[in-house]
């Protein structure tokens, strides 16, 4: 274990994380259940996540950087089609509460793992931990740095999920959400174009 690579990799992907729909997905789905569930949810995705992204390490080389690109084009493109439907639906709701139950508590662990475990795929913070593997070929320094990272941005999410319900409409960060990703799905198709 090398604490350089884990600091390192932990700033990379915190920096990469905090502005990231992840954030996002995260505050929102606190805003429904309750926030430790979220969090315990999340985290789990993060950890299978992590996994994967330090299992592959060098295989990313292999694929086609355009591939990859377009792929991360469109996974943003779907991203912000889901939470501006999504923020429709919670303005036509506007006024009623946002229920938080705490009956349903697998269902919330569930749903928030399966949310993040989707929306993680060819993210920027997987793809960034895959080469921080290749690129310093010390796994374990990179899982410990990449996963504490992604579970404190979760967290921060979770504790602003609840505080942001105060005073920002629910539909306003589906809206900002939506936002973010037609940005990123710009930005990613004007680099396969140039």
């Amino acid at each position: 274990m090398d604490p350089a690579v884990i600091g390192l990799t932990f700033l990379a992907i915190f920096v990469v994380e905090l502005p990231d729909k992840t954030f996002l997905a995260t505050l929102v789905l606190a805003t429904k259940y309750r926030p430790i569930l979220v969090w315990v949810g999340v985290s789990l995705a993060f950890l299978v996540q992590t996994v994967v992204a330090v299992a592959l390490g060098h295989a990313v080389s292999f694929l086609p950087e355009t591939l990859v690109h377009a792929a991360a084009a469109l996974m943003f493109l779907a991203g912000a089609v889901i939470l501006i439907r999504e923020g429709r639906s919670h303005q036509a709701s506007e006024g009623e509460e946002i229920e938080t139950k705490n009956v349903h508590g697998l269902q919330a662990v569930i749903a928030s793992f399966l949310v993040l475990f989707a929306a993680e795929w060819g993210d920027l913070s997987q793809l960034l931990t895959i080469s921080l593997v290749a690129k310093y070929e010390n796994p374990i320094s990179v899982f410990i740095g990449a996963l504490g990272a992604l579970l404190v941005v979760s967290g921060l999410a979770v504790v602003a999920g609840r505080q942001l319900q105060r005073f920002v409409k629910l539909h306003v960060l589906h809206y900002i959400g939506a936002a973010v990703c037609l940005v990123l799905a710009g930005v990613t198709a004007y680099g396969l174009l140039f």
